[in-house]
């Protein structure tokens, strides 16, 4: 089984409530050969919400109490993407996902790239607080800009 972020798969989750649709991966949940997540929603934040960015660090960082996930205005919302983190990796364990697609430049989902926390939409290299948790658990993410024909056609194939 393959998870996947739900704003990929077209839900309205992303936090100023719009979605990411990308068809290839609308087409596997559609065929049920992949599994919907969000680490925001699981860890308790809201629709709409405020944007937030990692700050001095990576999800690596976050993960281990070295840098702090806080919003546009300040406030702290590590706990909440630490929570989410914990309830994907669970999720993950639970359907013994092959690969993780996740959403590229959150500060969860993003497998290869973040926001620099100043939120200017400076990219850095960097994993999100979710991608972090799952890698370090032995778990194969990428996002949906590393899916190529090669690797669509061998997931619809499972």
């Amino acid at each position: 089984m393959i998870l996947v972020s739900s704003c990929l798969a077209g839900l309205e989750v992303r936090y100023n409530g719009t979605h990411c649709l990308n068809k290839q991966i609308h087409r596997l949940v559609a065929e049920k050969k992949a599994a919907m997540i969000c680490p925001e929603l699981c860890g308790g934040l809201p629709i709409p919400r405020e944007p937030a960015e990692i700050l001095a660090g990576n999800g690596f960082d976050v993960l281990d109490g070295k840098a702090k996930v806080l919003t546009k205005s300040g406030a702290d919302v590590t706990d909440f993407y630490i929570k989410g983190a914990y309830a994907i990796l669970e999720k993950a364990k639970e359907i013994n996902a092959s690969i993780v697609i996740l959403k590229e430049n959150s500060p969860s989902c993003g497998s290869s790239m973040i926001y620099d926390g100043e939120f200017k939409g400076n990219q850095v290299v960097g994993d999100g607080v979710t991608s972090a948790l799952l890698k370090r658990n032995g778990f194969r993410v990428i996002s949906e800009e590393q899916l190529d024909e090669e690797l669509i056609d061998s997931l619809m194939n499972m």
